[in-house]
């Protein structure tokens, strides 16, 4: 007994197996932590690195763009400039012919280079105000003068080009409309303008000569423009601005001299701002306004001299606004109101002289309008009415008294 006894006691104190236990199904069998944390850990950290690359890669393909585009930019400002250069160098050739290719290749680099438009168009126009004699008629034999024929058809298309980009149909994206226009000094033998749209910038014929041929504005529209004909000469030939459209904010001819020549107003149509021809000379040229229309704003003749030719103002509308002539000198030559209607608005002859000029207002319709001739400073040779009028005068024609009778 005493043997089984110790042997028993041995087997106690001898350590059994670890007792076998059976993983979760969501668990790992290393440790405790679940198989979908593990899972996710690791796709998040795939995702990390993923979008870690991704970013660097954008930020790489970014700069890349960013250095392609500049790249780009400079050189098609490179080859810009250089069109530019080429451009100027043939329109400063003395061979015609290239001249006539440089006037394209600036107009056309003017419509592919929005950023500097307004420079290829300010040389276009320098290009005019260039000195420009012309002593010889127009029917000078051609073998006579071949230098100046073919500097004056040069001239010309550089009008032409001009007026092709102002016309309404001009695509927006090569439209000349809006850009400024300086032809200060310049002379014009001849050029067409017609249906041109000023519209924005500003219009300079500042102390500009037209001195032969056709110079025609018809129907072209002045809406946005400030347009100046300050001191311009008009000395032959023929300009014309029939059926004009002057909308915009000032039309200056100021000191404008018309001393030869046709300058054609006909039906044209002053509608606001102001129109001045303050100061102005006509001595020999035949100026018309037949038809025009002054409906709004302010059109000035103040201190403008008449003394010779003819201005014809048959036919014309004044409908609102003023019209001013104080000051004004009718001191030859015929100044004709025939058939004109006088039916808003006011016009002034304040301090006006009429000595010398043959000035009617015969056929005149005085409808509502105020003309008034009651301060005028000299009434040597007074305009002459429809028989029977100055008897009962229309309401709105304010007279100073009893005129003596037009001398024949």
């Amino acid at each position: 007994m005493t043997m089984l006894t110790s042997f028993l006691d041995h087997l106690s104190t001898v350590p059994g197996p670890t007792p076998s236990v059976t993983p979760a199904a969501n668990q790992s069998p290393s440790s405790g932590t679940p198989v979908w944390v593990t899972l996710l850990v690791g796709l998040a950290g795939a995702l990390l690195a993923s979008a870690g690359a991704f970013a660097g890669a954008w930020r790489s393909s970014r700069a890349l763009r960013q250095n392609t585009e500049r790249t780009l930019e400079h050189e098609r400002t490179r080859l810009l400039n250089e069109r530019f250069s080429t451009a100027a160098e043939l329109l400063g050739h003395n061979e015609a012919a290239c001249r006539l290719a440089g006037v394209h290749a600036m107009a056309g680099l003017a419509d592919d280079w929005t950023e500097r438009r307004q420079t290829c168009i300010d040389v276009l126009c320098a290009y005019l105000r260039m000195p420009y004699p012309r002593s010889l008629e127009e029917d000078t034999p051609a073998d006579e003068d071949p230098n100046g024929r073919a500097n004056r058809e040069v001239r010309l298309t550089v009008i032409r080009t001009i007026r092709d980009h102002l016309q309404p149909a001009t695509p927006p994206k090569t439209t000349w409309s809006g850009y400024d226009l300086d032809f200060t000094g310049a002379v014009f033998d001849g050029g067409d303008f017609s249906n041109s749209s000023f519209s924005g910038g500003k219009v300079r014929f500042t102390g500009a000569t037209f001195s032969g041929g056709t110079v025609s504005f018809y129907g072209a529209t002045f809406s946005g423009s400030a347009v100046g004909f300050y001191g311009a000469t008009f000395s032959s030939g023929e300009v014309n601005f029939k059926g004009a459209k002057f909308t915009g904010d000032t039309v200056n001819l100021r000191r404008a001299a018309f001393s030869g020549g046709t300058v054609n107003f006909r039906r044209a149509t002053f509608s606001s701002g102001e129109v001045s021809f303050y100061g102005a000379t006509f001595s020999g040229s035949e100026v018309s306004f037949h038809g025009t229309e002054f409906s709004a704003g302010e059109v000035s003749f103040r201190n403008t001299t008449f003394s010779s030719g003819e201005v014809g103002f048959y036919g014309a509308e004044f409908s609102s606004g003023e019209v001013d002539f104080r000051g004004a000198k009718f001191s030859g030559g015929e100044v004709d109101f025939k058939g004109a209607k006088f039916s808003i608005g006011e016009v002034d002859f304040k301090g006006a002289k009429f000595s010398g000029a043959t000035v009617t207002f015969r056929t005149a319709q005085f409808d509502g309008g105020v003309v008034d001739l009651r301060d005028v400073a000299t009434w040597s040779r007074p305009p002459s009415f429809d028989d029977g009028l100055l008897t009962a005068p229309p309401a709105g024609l304010l007279l100073p008294g009893p005129l003596p009778e037009p001398r024949p």
